[in-house]
């Protein structure tokens, strides 16, 4: 199905252009979203009409985007979560968690604006890309932790899953040592 786009979409074109796409993809995402037009002349027509206004208003919305983005670019969240021993998470950190979390930090943030390819399981930092606007993308920051404490060791760049490791020698001196204290009774 050939449409006219109606604003940039990532991988596919810029506002105005007539491009080619899967039927599926037209009906069950850019036109319900308003981000296209069937390709008819009547629409052509149309579109042209009100290409100014659609311009404009892109504009406005990349502004508003572009002045977010200069305060959330770089930003830190901390996102507590329950963990096991070696920093597994026993669930997981999903996109709408993330935006929950920038709404709390101050930032209107939609879950679809996150891009998230696969949900973290594991605490630590994360870096995440967020699409505030097509042309407009800032990279944040996620510090998943197991407590307000260990997220600030981490924060400080401290690793938290550090594990003492015992060898055979050491066990046969503690053993050892155990032994002597006790007279070899156990």
């Amino acid at each position: 199905m050939q449409v006219i786009l109606l604003e940039r979409v990532a991988k596919l074109g810029q506002m105005g252009e007539v491009v080619r796409v899967k039927d599926g993809f037209a009906r069950n995402f850019l036109l319900p979203q308003g981000k296209a037009l069937r390709a008819t002349e009547e629409n052509k027509s149309r579109f042209e009409g009100q290409r100014a206004q659609l311009e404009a208003r892109n504009l406005e919305l990349k502004s508003e985007a572009s002045a977010v983005a200069e305060k959330l670019d770089g930003q830190t969240f901390v996102i507590i979560r329950q963990a096991g021993e070696m920093g597994q998470l026993y669930g997981s950190v999903a996109a709408r968690d993330l935006s929950d979390a920038l709404t709390a930090g101050g930032y209107n943030v939609e879950r679809r604006q996150v891009r998230l390819d696969t949900p973290i399981k594991t605490i630590g930092l994360h870096t995440v890309p967020v699409v505030l606007h097509p042309e407009v993308e800032v990279t944040v920051t996620i510090n998943v932790a197991r407590s307000p404490e260990e997220a600030e060791r981490q924060a400080r760049g401290e690793e938290v899953l550090v594990r003492e490791e015992t060898n055979l020698e050491d066990l046969g001196l503690e053993v050892g040592a155990a032994l002597a204290e006790s007279d070899g009774e156990l």
